[in-house]
């Protein structure tokens, strides 16, 4: 259905389909990886009872700026995409978007998060621009560094101290940074795995990315990431009172870790293309533990 109203919007427009790929809106895996962790920090910051003004702002936020950081990371990429095999397609690289078309529709994805953060507080407002900087510069950081992945992970993780002090209209307590630094070592993981799936095109044109940092390492440490990960969620689950069911999404968490691990031991692209994927089930495990644990007390 969500794929028939995509394509049906192609009809309104010949053009409207190459915004829609920018946006990536037709790969909503992203919009998954960025909501779940952020409903976990909405659930939990609620005790369980989230305000459904909360939830329509943070859904809605969640895919604008998804939708944003797409546009951006291509813009920063424009000149490097049409040298990828995975990439070589995208509006920007073979010149169905402009670039001044893409800042455009990058400056109105934020102009409509920014209204939306109008409707929180004072608190929330001002970490919103920690989250548009962190958003902005992302893009940019494979130039200069091995370690993109965990800015995207810092930028992934800026919704959950924004729910945090949207519920409660101060800075986050210390146990919600648990949580922060739980995503933010999980994002790096899976996107190690992403990043593996274009390594050699990478290693060519001299973009950086912790999968050529890690090397012949990369899975033990994405699984020791994703474990550390998993410790930090436990240890900000005692902290949060979360009980068996939380536990449980955990585990079904690590279940999806284990399996990640074992399907990609000869490393090919498709396969380290399919566990970053898989981990959207993962992040999905642990929000239902969390809504369960919270529903049954």
């Amino acid at each position: 259905m969500y794929q028939s109203f995509l394509l049906a919007l192609n009809r309104v427009h010949p053009r409207t389909w190459d915004f829609v790929q920018l946006m990536r809106l037709e790969k909503p895996i992203g919009i998954y990886l960025l909501l779940w962790p952020t409903l976990w920090a909405l659930w939990v910051a609620s005790k369980g009872v989230p305000d459904f003004k909360w939830l329509l702002i943070f859904v809605l936020g969640t895919l604008f700026m998804r939708a944003a950081g797409c546009v951006i990371n291509d813009y920063a990429d424009r000149h490097f995409d049409g040298h990828v095999a995975r990439t070589r397609a995208r509006p920007l690289a073979d010149g169905r978007v402009t670039p001044r078309e893409a800042l455009i529709l990058f400056a109105v994805l934020v102009a409509l998060s920014f209204v939306l953060v109008l409707f929180t507080n004072l608190t929330t407002i001002l970490l919103s621009f920690g989250g548009l900087a962190l958003a902005a510069c992302y893009p940019f950081m494979k130039r200069y560094t091995y370690y993109p992945q965990v800015v995207l992970g810092a930028a992934f993780s800026w919704g959950m101290p924004m729910a945090f002090s949207a519920v409660t209209g101060e800075l986050p307590p210390p146990e919600a940074w648990l949580l922060y630094i739980a995503n933010l070592l999980w994002t790096v993981a899976y996107d190690t795995y992403y990043a593996m799936t274009d390594r050699e095109d990478d290693l060519k044109i001299g973009v950086k990315s912790t999968a050529i940092l890690f090397g012949e390492a990369d899975r033990l440490i994405i699984l020791t990431l994703q474990g550390l990960a998993l410790l930090c969620l436990a240890m900000a689950g005692a902290r949060f009172s979360l009980g068996i069911w939380f536990l449980l999404g955990l585990l079904g968490a690590a279940a999806c870790f284990a399996w990640e691990f074992w399907s990609t031991r000869g490393r090919e692209p498709q396969a380290c293309f399919a566990a970053f994927l898989h981990n959207h089930w993962a992040g999905l495990a642990i929000l239902l533990g969390i809504v369960v644990d919270y529903a049954l007390r």
